[in-house]
């Protein structure tokens, strides 16, 4: 009998992905590079050192911790885990961890074909946060990836520091657990895409 469950990698501790009957949640404490299967997956692999001002810390602080793409292989692991099992892999729009390893900047509205898979940008401001929170999605899986709500709604809140607009330009600026966690409208469609991949195995 083919189990129904699929594993979520790298999530937050006791967060949207725990307590459901259907998943299995790694946590940092259980270290997602140590998965094997066998269910498809959604990776959410950290981000921080992928992002612009990953440069900008380590040309300031310096230390290998700081490095750019210095993540211990936490993308490479969660790409290669999704190539092999399946599923979906999410991270911030312009994350240079995409370039890094081969994948395509996707364009316009919709799904784009990226070896051997699929990549869209999606704003999590259409599935309830409350910042835009533009996201990078890459599929593999038989079946074709599921339209998504491609409208881009602008959020309330802001991620991360002010910027130079002004305080008439500022938004109120989202504390970093409420950043970094998965609303649970798009939780449930990034778990629904992964089950669309539980055949394949």
């Amino acid at each position: 009998m083919i189990s129904r469950r699929i594993a979520a990698l790298y999530v937050q501790t006791d967060g949207c992905y725990y307590g459901l009957p259907d998943v299995d949640p790694w946590d940092l404490a259980r270290d997602a590079r140590q998965y094997r299967g066998p269910h498809p997956v959604i990776a959410h692999p950290p981000c921080q050192l992928w992002g612009p001002l990953a440069a900008v810390n380590f040309a300031r602080y310096g230390g290998e911790h700081n490095r750019p793409g210095n993540d211990g292989g936490c993308f490479a692991s969660a790409l290669a885990a999704v190539n092999h099992w399946h599923g979906v892999l999410e991270h911030p729009a312009m994350t240079r961890a995409w370039a890094a390893h081969g994948l395509t900047k996707p364009v316009g509205l919709g799904w784009q074909r990226s070896g051997a898979g699929w990549v869209c940008e999606v704003w999590q401001s259409a599935y309830g946060h409350r910042a835009n929170k533009a996201t990078w999605l890459y599929y593999v899986g038989e079946q074709p990836p599921p339209e998504l709500r491609w409208d881009r709604p602008r959020g309330s809140h802001q991620v991360g520091w002010q910027d130079k607009r002004g305080k008439a330009g500022n938004k109120p600026t989202l504390s970093k657990r409420e950043a970094n966690a998965t609303p649970v409208e798009f939780r449930d469609t990034l778990i629904s895409i992964a089950k669309n991949c539980i055949d394949d195995l």
